[in-house]
């Protein structure tokens, strides 16, 4: 807890106290507030682990400069601070990755090396790329990471303090972990839920099986979250801290960025869409429900199709 709070010192100024609002909609009776972390000065909450890592690093390791692997996201906040810092960067990527994300990389400064997902994910498990020097930052397992985006869990505390249920759009774990071991050292009665994808809900099977699995992984417009497997070294942060995962199709994830969009005029990304599909559902229970919008960095075309109803 105390590496949270010092986080949330560390970042600030860098990355935006984000509002809390209460979401427009009719269905169900909970009441759904919204986290809008689509503000960042990335789009994304990524700046705030990535501000953390940064900010706590040695300069003589960021001599050789730094590098993530992302799909995107992480990668604007690697970026964003790298260019601060005054150092190189690069990140390697997902063959899949949407291109508005790849645009936001190559306008802060970027190398982007393109992989297929399999290797990609590869350097997700080894915590390196071969042949790439410098400052690895982790999107997920790191503490300093986990830590800075545990500073959105005091900020909902404080903004809600009578919350009943925080639902966060579960990729590596690491927003999800960094969120619940904040709301439950605070106010332990909170419960927080993963919300994932069907095409990729490699947690909800874990849950189910009671040890980590492989699943079917599908790449789709959902881009921000989703894997074949759970994180070895993020599993026992996931078991331990979340009260489940709630699974959504693509058609209620696009459901939820249109909502958003048509209610809120929220931008989102499918993996924000996600926990709005989740709060939606009922399966997350009643009562008062803050959802984490993590991002909105989506393609215009993709946004265009879901307003006009479609599925990209």
């Amino acid at each position: 807890m105390n590496a949270i709070r010092d986080a949330a010192n560390r970042i600030r100024g860098r990355a935006v106290r984000t509002p809390l609002v209460r979401l427009n909609h009719d269905e169900g009776s909970a009441e759904i507030w919204i986290k809008l972390e689509n503000l960042q000065p990335i789009g994304s909450f990524k700046i705030r682990g990535a501000a953390n890592a940064l900010l706590q690093a040695a300069p003589s390791r960021l001599g050789d400069g730094v590098y993530t692997a992302s799909a995107g996201n992480m990668a604007q906040g690697v970026g964003w601070m790298a260019r601060e810092a005054g150092v190189p960067w690069s990140v390697v990527v997902p063959d899949h990755a949407p291109s508005t994300k790849l645009d936001a990389i190559r306008r802060l400064g970027g190398r982007i090396i393109a992989v297929p997902f399999d290797e990609w994910w590869r350097v997700i498990i080894e915590h390196n790329y071969p042949g790439l020097d410098g400052f690895f930052i982790h999107p997920v397992s790191d503490e300093a990471v986990m830590a800075g985006n545990g500073t959105i869990g005091l900020e909902i505390l404080e903004d809600l303090p009578d919350v009943d249920t925080i639902v966060v759009p579960f990729g590596g774990g690491g927003l999800s972990a960094g969120i619940a071991s904040a709301v439950k050292a605070l106010k332990p009665g909170v419960r927080v839920f993963a919300a994932e994808v069907a095409t990729s809900a490699a947690l909800s099977a874990a849950l189910a099986a009671g040890h980590l699995v492989t699943v079917e992984y599908t790449p789709s417009f959902v881009d921000g979250i989703g894997s074949r497997r759970v994180l070895d070294d993020m599993w026992p942060y996931a078991s331990e801290l979340l009260d489940g995962s709630i699974v959504s199709s693509l058609a209620d994830v696009a459901a939820g960025v249109r909502l958003l969009a048509e209610r809120n005029r929220v931008v989102a990304e499918g993996a924000a869409g996600a926990a709005i599909a989740a709060a939606l559902s009922g399966r997350a229970g009643g009562g008062r429900i803050a959802c984490v919008v993590s991002g909105g960095n989506i393609d215009s075309m993709r946004l265009s199709t879901i307003l006009s109803g479609g599925l990209p």
